[in-house]
């Protein structure tokens, strides 16, 4: 029985290697491998070796030496086929059955991929001909250097839609095979193929071992390529149609480079597009992997792990801090929270308001970009976010509401252990945010262990929440004490021990003005606030005020300070304005007129 060379791709790049043999033989971690005693002959040391990025295993002793297939047929004594179908089951697939077609499937898969690999070298080329100026200038203008190009192999489809035709043609393809790869497209007129990418920055696709299995391609901006009279708008990006090669939901972006990365003990970090991959790339961020034009998959969220060789498997998802990026990201974890497992989560990362990982990290640089990165917020946290920022819970019923929908999301987790921790932990967040040990105002409107749930006072959500960001900020950088110290001592917190960590603060700071962010810290955790820096310097926090960062610069820190105080110092005017015209209202004397003209003048003079 003959078994399809890709099949047998598929069953390798499904299973983990160490978790098959892992099920026979006790493996322990050695670097960024496993080893164990060799099955194949006796030994009392290990020197069989497992490395899953590599997909084999290697006995030092004997010579032992193969892949997932090659281990099952010999340690437990099984034919080919028997361990095919074997291991089809665990991965979840179906054995194709032996016939002539599988035959010529197979024999066309492999020319395909040698085509493709012809057509991206005649893109490359192309980029450094005449023609491709303008694409170069593109490139030039995104700040793409040459060795990022040459990593990626970006190249240029020429104007003309036959030209690549040509070339493949030249070098031996049908336009049969052509038109099947998805490098052109058959004329619906009963003309000749054309090439489905013309006058296009190209950015080939490669799957998990390298091999060109597609192409994006991105249209030269309007002034590089003025848009003829009446023409409509050309779509910025076009990617290739699925092909027998190419899945769109199984691959990511940038996965080749980034297998490696995560071997070497880089963050494996997913990104929007292919721009940002390269970004990330050039920043020392080789992990960055991006989706390919829709949101992430399954079977996407199972490969972010197997790449990770490490016992915990935790990518990072970037996404905007607008609307739309806490859209997606919830999208993300809605996909997540059925596949949960134990170490197998990922981490949420907020980028700033109209910033993607390629603006940010040119320019801010790359130390921003780790900033957020390292800040990063637990799956669990956003799930706790996505469900209460913003929300009143005052009422029993809005309470009772909110841990109905959190039990529910908990239910999603098929792991039993892993479901009964988030359960816990959403438990106890509610005690900590309703539970009768809260008193005060802070209590009724539930603020708990964190600024999700904000309290509803005069002045708004708007004002806590901003008293937290400047309360975080001063915390990361206690060097400003002198220039803010007024300021921050007039703020309002209505929570009792958020107020009582502020004067501790002021009270540190006043002593001692030299005291870094570590040793502030330090100070506040010994005189038991370490609940309250918690809350105070929760990624949620961070979300809304990137200044107040601990990597942010000192620039960025005061304007973004002078900015909030102004906003707080606006938004009281007007409801002091308010509240004078009320009471003129009420009681319409003279001493009250004069009240609220003054107050109005002076806003006016600001």
């Amino acid at each position: 029985m003959s078994i399809p060379a890709r099949f047998l791709d598929e069953i390798r790049d499904r299973l983990t290697l160490s978790e098959v043999i892992g099920r026979r033989l006790k493996l322990t971690r050695a670097g960024r491998e496993y080893k164990a005693c060799c099955p194949f002959h006796h030994e009392k040391s290990p020197s069989f070796y497992v490395n899953d990025d590599k997909q084999f295993y290697h006995c030092f002793g004997c010579g032992a030496h193969g892949d997932v297939i090659g281990f099952v047929m010999q340690n437990d004594n099984l034919s080919f086929i028997e361990t095919v179908e074997m291991l089809a089951a665990e991965a979840g697939l179906q054995v194709p059955k032996a016939s002539p077609q599988a035959v010529e499937q197979a024999k066309k898969e492999k020319s395909l991929y040698a085509l493709m690999d012809d057509a991206a070298r005649f893109f490359e080329a192309q980029l450094h001909e005449g023609k491709g100026r303008d694409a170069r200038s593109y490139l030039d203008e995104r700040a793409v250097p040459d060795d990022l190009r040459a990593a990626f192999r970006l190249g240029y489809a020429p104007e003309d839609g036959q030209a690549i035709l040509r070339h493949l043609k030249e070098k031996g393809y049908e336009t049969r095979q052509i038109i099947e790869a998805g490098v052109a497209r058959a004329s619906e007129r009963g003309g000749e193929a054309y090439s489905f990418f013309r006058d296009r920055v190209i950015f080939p696709v490669a799957d998990r071992r390298g091999r060109i299995v597609a192409f994006g391609g991105r249209v030269l901006p309007e002034h590089l390529r003025p848009l003829p009279d009446g023409a409509g708008k050309p779509p910025k990006y076009i990617n290739s149609s699925e092909t027998a090669l190419f899945h769109k939901g199984t691959l990511l972006y940038g996965e080749s480079h980034a297998r490696q990365a995560a071997t070497d003990g880089q963050p494996v970090i997913v990104v929007e597009g292919y721009l940002d991959v390269m970004a990330c790339f050039g920043a020392g961020f080789r992990g960055a992997v991006a989706p390919l034009g829709t949101a992430l998959t399954e079977e996407q969220i199972g490969s972010l792990w197997k790449m990770i060789p490490a016992e915990e498997k935790t990518p990072i998802l970037c996404f905007d801090g607008d609307d739309a990026g806490r859209r997606a990201a919830w999208r993300a974890c809605s996909r997540l929270l059925p596949m949960l497992k134990p170490y197998h989560s990922a981490r949420i990362a907020f980028l700033p308001k109209g910033q993607d990982p390629d603006s940010l990290i040119k320019s801010q640089g790359r130390k921003v970009f780790e900033g957020i990165l390292s800040g990063a917020m637990p799956l669990a946290d956003m799930v706790w976010l996505h469900h209460t920022a913003g929300r009143r819970f005052d009422t029993p019923e809005a309470r009772a509401g909110l841990s109905a929908v959190l039990d529910s999301e908990v239910a999603l987790i098929p792991d039993r252990n892993v479901q009964q921790y988030y359960r816990r932990m959403f438990r106890d967040r509610l005690f900590r945010a309703f539970g009768p040990q809260k008193q005060g105002k802070g209590a009724a409107q539930g603020l708990g262990g964190d600024p999700a749930i904000l309290p509803r006072r005069p002045g708004g959500e708007a004002d806590a929440l901003a008293c937290l960001i400047l309360t975080a900020t001063l915390l990361n950088h206690p060097h400003i004490f002198d220039s803010v110290e007024e300021s921050f001592a007039q703020l309002d917190l209505s929570d009792r021990r958020l107020n009582l960590l502020r004067q501790e603060i002021l009270a540190a700071l006043a002593a001692e003005s030299s005291l870094d962010s570590a040793a502030l810290h330090s100070h506040l955790k010994q005189r038991g606030f370490e609940e309250e820096l918690r809350v105070v310097t929760a990624p949620s926090v961070y979300i809304h005020a990137g200044f107040a960062r601990p990597d942010a610069s000192a620039e960025a820190v005061l304007a973004g300070w002078q900015d909030i105080v102004r906003h707080m110092s606006g938004r009281s005017d007007r409801i002091e304005i308010h509240q004078a015209g009320r009471l003129l209202a009420a009681d319409p004397t003279e001493e009250n007129m004069k009240r609220l003209l003054s107050l109005r003048r002076a806003r006016e003079a600001e």
